[in-house]
């Protein structure tokens, strides 16, 4: 079953976002207060690939658990000891500090215009496009959490989530099937923490010893000799072991294969009767309907609760408020 806190905090996230429908997002907000916003994000990130090749699927990451708690508000990026950075679901996530460098980069260029909240959602969809994935128009003009809310990062999926739980979640945000396999596929590219998924080899639904039937046995015993029995759990493994690099649909051809390595991957796939079935088999043998679908559900997720006109801040240093 879902937790309390995951359900609860997303019928709150429901609850709002019905009520964000007609939050003034555009995506020409900064138009005349920062026209080059884009350029300046794109250029920082370019340079960070340059120090580190995986920080494309990390920005991504950071807006995806950054939605999923109150909404797209920043309060991820908060630093303290009641923030949310600390709390097991973000204890893997990384690329704060090249959040930082496109602050100040902004900061620089258009000082107090551009909120935290708007540098992840363009953050993100400029990884994605230079990952190789689709471009889309971001809607603009969140503004930043002035508290974290570390009590519902309990609202974060986890790779240990059965599809029905997905899903439910899921829908309870207003995001259906089709959205979820899309931005599941996000796992095109990046890489997981081998505690991610062990239990799958060798403790599967809490029995000791075995492992995931769904799980392809060959690639069951790849992973084995790189997640050993009382081996290092923070070790890094592939999404996707064709291409991690690049943001593609092979993840999806991945699970028709049974070897999607997060369990809550291969479900998508493998379990009976699954609306999600025929989708993983639509964006595997057309990259461009995964695209586009990807697209269209992450301007979904980006629209879960903005802070707009009056509410929040425009920070001027995302790790704290002003």
């Amino acid at each position: 079953m879902a937790s309390f806190h995951m359900i609860t905090n997303l019928l709150f996230l429901l609850t709002i976002m019905l009520g964000a429908s007609n939050a003034q997002l555009s995506a020409t907000f900064y138009g005349k207060t920062c026209p080059n916003v884009s350029t300046i994000v794109s250029n920082v990130l370019q340079q960070a690939q340059g120090n580190d090749i995986w920080i494309f699927p990390k920005i991504v990451r950071l807006h995806f658990h950054d939605c999923f708690v109150h909404g797209c508000d920043a309060s991820l990026l908060l630093n303290g000891t009641d923030g949310e950075k600390t709390t097991t679901p973000n204890l893997s996530t990384e690329g704060y500090e090249v959040i930082d460098d496109i602050k100040t980069a902004l900061e620089k260029a258009c000082p107090r215009v551009v909120s935290c909240a708007d540098v992840l959602a363009l953050a993100a969809q400029i990884s994605v496009s230079l990952g190789g994935g689709p471009t889309w128009q971001v809607p603009l003009g969140r503004r930043d959490s002035l508290t974290a809310h570390r009590e519902g990062t309990g609202s974060i999926p986890t790779g240990h989530e059965s599809l029905a739980n997905i899903a439910t979640l899921f829908k309870s945000v207003g995001l259906d099937s089709t959205d979820l396999a899309a931005l599941s596929g996000v796992h095109t590219f990046g890489r997981a923490r081998c505690a991610a998924f062990m239990d799958r080899l060798y403790n599967f639904n809490n029995i000791t010893g075995k492992t995931d039937p769904t799980l392809n046995a060959t690639y069951a015993n790849t992973l084995k000799q790189r997640c050993p029995k009382g081996g290092d759990t923070k070790s890094l493994i592939d999404l996707d072991e064709q291409s991690s690099l690049t943001f593609d649909n092979k993840y999806f051809s991945n699970l028709q294969n049974r070897r999607g390595l997060l369990q809550t991957d291969q479900e998508l796939f493998s379990t009976n009767g699954a609306e999600t079935v025929d989708i993983v088999n639509r964006f595997a043998s057309s990259q461009s309907q995964f695209f586009s679908s990807f697209a269209k559900a992450m301007i979904k997720m980006g629209n879960l609760n903005p802070l707009t006109g009056t509410n929040g801040e425009i920070r001027l240093d995302c790790k704290k408020v002003n």
